[in-house]
């Protein structure tokens, strides 16, 4: 897979496809008008990048998510631990946790996690 990572404004962008696609190009560059606050030409150029980096597919006026949302973070989310922890994601979570105290329904949730992991 290659390496996603996006910038804060191609994440603002990627969220606007991920959260209505399929849609087409206009309704892409529309939205973007009105929440990004961009022209119509800048719409095109980061939808280009991001088809070339495999993210989306234009084909026919339409486009389309190559990769999810889930998995886009999925990836990063391992990139990140991989990359800042040597990969050891209980040195993520006690780093994680040792900042900010986990309630107790966070807790519950990641046991049921780790539960569902295990076989």
């Amino acid at each position: 897979m290659e390496d996603y990572q996006l910038g804060v404004v191609e994440s603002r962008f990627a969220d606007l496809v991920w959260e209505r696609e399929p849609l087409t190009t206009r309704e892409l560059a529309q939205l973007c008008g009105e929440r990004l606050h961009w022209k119509r030409t800048t719409t095109y150029s980061v939808l280009k990048k991001l088809c070339e980096k495999g993210l989306f597919k234009m084909e026919n006026r339409m486009v389309t998510a190559l990769v999810s949302r889930a998995e886009y973070q999925a990836y990063r989310s391992e990139r990140f631990v991989a990359e800042a922890f040597q990969g050891s994601l209980p040195a993520f979570v006690l780093a994680f946790g040792s900042r900010r105290k986990l309630s107790q329904e966070e807790v519950a949730e990641l046991q049921k996690i780790i539960d569902s992991f295990q076989e």
